[in-house]
């Protein structure tokens, strides 16, 4: 149940923020967290790939705020958020031995956060009379969801 809910959640936090959970677990590989040394992923623990994937993050929160930027439901970043989601959910599982439950949670998590998000993020942008707060607020939530999701 462990590799499922945390699966799950690392999904989440992807469908939320396509990169955040890709940087979140390069950061844990690095770390130590998510041993992923002699595996196909250990790359994700490379000295320089936490670096890399915090700045593009960084780069799509930064462009999330941008009023030119397309919707995350449109395909092409609806399947990012998919894709993404799945390798972080391989990441989190493939040290346990849940791959398969993992990747399958991460994709979940992907479409709910994906979905759930655009939803929250627009009830809230209403509320709030503006789109930041709620942007920002969103950012926040991504980056606690995928932080609880490696240190569960």
């Amino acid at each position: 149940m462990f590799i499922f809910i945390n699966g799950f959640l690392i999904g989440t936090a992807s469908g939320l923020r396509a990169l955040i959970g890709l940087a979140a677990v390069s950061w844990g590989a690095r770390f130590g967290i998510l041993p992923l040394d002699h595996t196909w992923l250990a790359f994700l623990g490379y000295a320089f790939t936490p670096y890399i994937l915090t700045l593009m993050a960084i780069g799509e929160l930064v462009n999330d705020k941008l009023p030119k930027t397309p919707s995350r439901l449109i395909p092409p970043q609806f399947i990012t958020r998919i894709v993404m989601s799945a390798l972080c959910g391989l990441a989190i599982g493939l040290p346990r031995n849940g791959m398969i439950i993992s990747f399958v949670a991460g994709i979940i998590g992907a479409v709910a956060g994906t979905f759930g998000g655009a939803k929250a993020r627009s009830l809230l942008a209403r509320k709030f009379g503006r789109d930041l707060p709620a942007a920002l607020l969103e950012d926040a939530v991504a980056l606690g969801i995928a932080a609880f999701a490696l240190f569960r």
